[in-house]
């Protein structure tokens, strides 16, 4: 099985990047499922039903979240009903959603999960002793286990990848917005990287508008971050080659579009 992840998405310009690439990079490199992070999709914290389904409209097959999940208060009354969505796991008991979603493709079905990592995020459950939890529950289905984890500390990422090596086909970390040139097979067969990256705004940083940030830092005052809406865009990704017996990663390969990186079809 081939899976394509895109990283995060960032406001308006990461959704226009889905909707014109996602097409070009299934017809182009022939994933049997696609995966979106949506957690930023919408002004640049959290989602809307509509984005959702804009998301699957396009060709994705699920959408994992982050730590902005519940920044649109409308999330509420959609999440239980989201099949293809996939909130992190290590929320509490009772929190609405689910953090673990399965796909299939051909016959075959893959289990997707989304953990948060706690490093300099707020402090929820354990996120490996939850991942002990949801691999012990997606085996008794499939060998096939994606798992994007939303973390902040590289430290942490690098942690989780090692923890869960060849018991998971992929740990794939995403927060961060920048991608990581780590990408790897790890010893026992997981496949690895430390952030895909962000789809988005190219001349902001982390997806934000230059100034309010940079004031930010020359001031140490309170300013509005904002998604920027002018400029070039982005497209970060990964692409994982799963062996379906296995479950072990073959290949893991980047992907990174922008003007100093033109997309070839």
């Amino acid at each position: 099985m081939r899976i394509l992840f895109i990283g995060d998405v960032v406001g308006s310009p990461g959704r226009d990047m889905v909707r014109d690439y996602l097409p070009k990079l299934k017809k182009k490199f022939q994933p049997h499922i696609s995966i979106v992070n949506g957690e930023n999709a919408a002004a640049g914290k959290g989602i809307t039903e509509k984005i959702y389904k804009q998301f699957l409209e396009a060709g994705a097959q699920a959408v994992t979240m982050g730590n902005h999940t519940w920044d649109k208060k409308e999330i509420f009354e959609f999440i239980d009903h989201a099949e293809y969505m996939a909130r992190p796991a290590n929320f509490p008991e009772g929190t609405p959603g689910k953090g673990i979603v399965y796909v299939r493709s051909n016959n075959v079905e893959a289990a997707v999960i989304n953990l948060q990592g706690r490093a300099f995020l707020p402090p929820l459950d354990d996120p490996f002793r939850k991942a002990d939890q949801l691999i012990e529950e997606a085996k008794k289905r499939t060998n096939l286990i994606f798992v994007d984890f939303h973390a902040e500390a590289t430290s942490e990422k690098q942690a989780m990848g090692w923890y869960l090596d060849g018991r998971v086909s992929a740990v794939v970390g995403t927060h961060t917005h920048t991608q990581t040139a780590d990408e790897r097979i790890l010893p026992k067969g997981t496949g690895y990287i430390t952030d895909v990256g962000m789809t988005g705004p190219y001349d902001g940083i982390l997806g934000t508008d230059q100034e309010a940030v940079i004031n930010r830092f020359l001031t140490n005052l309170p300013v509005r971050f904002e998604v920027t809406k002018q400029g070039r865009t982005q497209l970060n990704a990964v692409i994982v080659d799963i062996d379906n017996n296995s479950g072990m990663a073959k290949k893991v390969e980047r992907v990174l579009i922008n003007d100093d990186h033109p997309f070839f079809s």
